[in-house]
C-alpha cells in the first residue's frame, strides 16, 4: 500500500518552493501530496471492498485532486450543473456521477437528462414533479431522514434533508403514480460521526423502506447510498466494521445474491490529509509578553472551516527563515490574524509559536476538507487564486 510522505519530507518540499528564487513564493500556496489520495484510496478499498465512494465534489473541487480521484476509479457526488460539468470535463463517464441534491434547479435537471446523469436524489413531492416533468427516466433514490438520536455528528443534516418516516410512503406512491422509477434508498448520518451506532439505526431504517417499497409494489430495490461523515485515521477502520456488521444483519440476503449496489459519499475522508496550505507572515505585533501576527490567508479563505471546529484540530508547523528548527526554540503566546479588515478574521489565539518575523512562514497540515472550496474574496484576497503545488513520489 503506498504511503503519503512524511512530515519531513513534505517540509523539506516546501521549503524547496520557498527558496526558489525563479518563483519568488510569497504568497499563500497548497501543497497536494498525491501519495496521500492513493493511500486513502488503498485504504477505502481494504475496508470496505463492497462500497463504491462517490466522491463528495463540493468539499474540495481542486482540479488536480479531482482528476486523480478518476483515474484511482471512484465515482462522484455533484450537487449542481457546475459540479457535474467539472467532473465531465476531466473524461468521467455520467454512470459514475450521482446528481446527490434533493432540490435541484429545473435547469440543472435538464442539463443532468442532456448530458446523461442518470441517477438522483429527491426527499418532497415538488421535486419529483420536476423530475417527471424534464428528466422521466432518471433512477431515482429516496433520500431519508434517519435518526438522530444515537448520533453525535458535529454537523447533521436532518433539519434541511430527508424524508421523515411519515413521509415516505406518500412520496413512494407519488413517484409510483407518476411512473417514475425509484431504485434504492440513500441516506447521511452527519459529518463526522463517532457514535457507530448511529450508522447501524440508519442502515435498519433504509432496510425497512426496501420492505415499505415491496409492499406497495414497487420494482426491487438494488440501490443502498450509505452517504458520507467518514474520517480517515483509526475512526475510520471503526466506522468500516459497523458498516459491515449492520449490512450482513439487515442486508444478508440481498448480499448473498449479489442484488444490492452499495454506494456512499465521502468528502473529508479523502480531501482533508492530502492538503497542506503555506502561509506567509506579513505583518507583526509586540503586546508585552504576547506576539501578534498577520498571515495572507485567514477566516474569509481557506480557514471559514474555523467558524465550524476548533482550531486545535489544525496541525500547524512554523517555519522560519532564519532558525530551520522552530521546534526548539522558545515559544509565546501568540495570536494569528488573517489579512483582512474584519476583525472577526482571527485565525489563532492564546497558540504557542516561536518569535516570528515577517516572512517567516505557518504551515498548516490537514487542510483539503471544506476549505478552498468554502473562501471568498473579501476585500480582494482572492482564495480562488491560491496555487497549488503537486507532490509526487511517482
Amino acid at each position: 500500500m503506498e504511503k503519503p510522505l512524511s512530515r519531513d519530507d513534505l517540509i523539506r518540499f516546501i521549503r524547496s518552493i520557498i527558496s526558489n528564487e525563479q518563483v519568488e513564493q510569497t504568497d499563500s500556496f497548497y501543497v497536494l501530496d498525491f501519495g496521500a489520495i492513493r493511500s486513502l484510496v488503498d485504504t477505502w478499498f481494504h475496508h470496505l471492498p463492497t462500497v463504491q465512494p462517490f466522491y463528495a465534489v463540493k468539499c474540495n473541487p481542486n482540479p488536480a485532486f479531482l482528476g486523480q480521484m478518476a483515474a484511482l476509479g471512484t465515482g462522484f457526488d455533484c450537487a449542481s450543473l457546475a459540479e457535474i460539468e467539472t467532473v465531465l470535463c476531466l473524461g468521467v463517464s455520467p454512470d459514475r456521477i450521482i446528481f446527490a441534491n434533493t432540490c435541484k434547479p429545473e435547469s440543472h435537471i435538464k442539463y443532468a437528462a442532456k448530458v446523461g446523469v442518470n441517477l438522483t436524489t429527491f426527499d418532497s413531492i415538488c421535486e419529483l414533479e420536476k423530475i417527471r416533468k424534464w428528466h422521466p427516466k432518471c433512477a431515482l433514490l429516496i433520500r431519508i431522514k434517519v435518526p438522530e438520536t444515537s448520533s453525535t455528528a458535529t454537523f447533521k443534516f436532518g433539519s434541511k434533508f430527508g424524508a421523515l418516516p411519515e413521509e415516505i410512503v406518500p412520496l413512494l406512491k407519488a413517484a409510483q403514480e407518476a411512473k417514475l422509477r425509484v431504485v434504492g434508498v440513500s441516506f447521511l448520518i452527519g459529518r463526522r460521526a463517532l457514535n457507530f451506532q448511529a450508522i447501524q439505526d440508519a442502515i435498519e431504517t433504509a432496510k425497512a423502506t426496501f420492505e415499505t417499497a415491496a409492499q406497495l409494489g414497487l420494482p426491487k430495490f438494488h440501490i443502498l447510498d450509505i452517504g458520507g461523515g467518514f474520517s480517515s485515521g483509526p475512526k475510520f477502520t471503526e466506522a468500516a466494521s459497523a458498516v459491515k456488521v449492520a449490512l450482513e444483519k439487515h442486508f444478508r440476503n440481498e448480499l448473498a445474491d449479489d442484488g444490492l449496489r452499495i454506494m456512499a459519499e465521502p468528502g473529508r475522508f479523502f480531501a482533508k490529509s492530502p492538503f497542506i496550505l503555506a502561509t506567509s507572515v506579513t505583518g507583526k505585533r509586540v503586546r508585552g509578553e504576547v506576539r501578534e501576527y498577520w498571515i495572507n490567508d485567514g477566516i474569509s479563505g481557506s480557514f471559514n472551516i474555523l467558524l465550524r471546529k476548533n482550531h486545535d484540530e489544525i496541525p500547524c508547523t512554523p517555519l522560519t527563515v532564519e532558525n530551520p528548527i522552530c521546534l526548539e526554540m522558545k515559544t509565546w503566546s501568540s495570536t494569528v490574524f488573517g489579512p483582512t479588515c474584519d476583525p472577526a478574521d482571527t485565525v489563532f489565539k492564546d497558540f504557542e509559536l516561536p518569535e516570528l518575523n515577517v516572512n517567516d512562514w505557518l504551515v498548516f497540515h490537514d487542510m483539503g476538507a471544506y476549505t478552498s472550496s468554502r473562501g471568498n474574496d473579501f476585500n480582494g484576497f482572492k482564495t480562488s487564486a491560491i496555487p497549488t503545488y503537486i507532490a509526487d513520489k511517482n
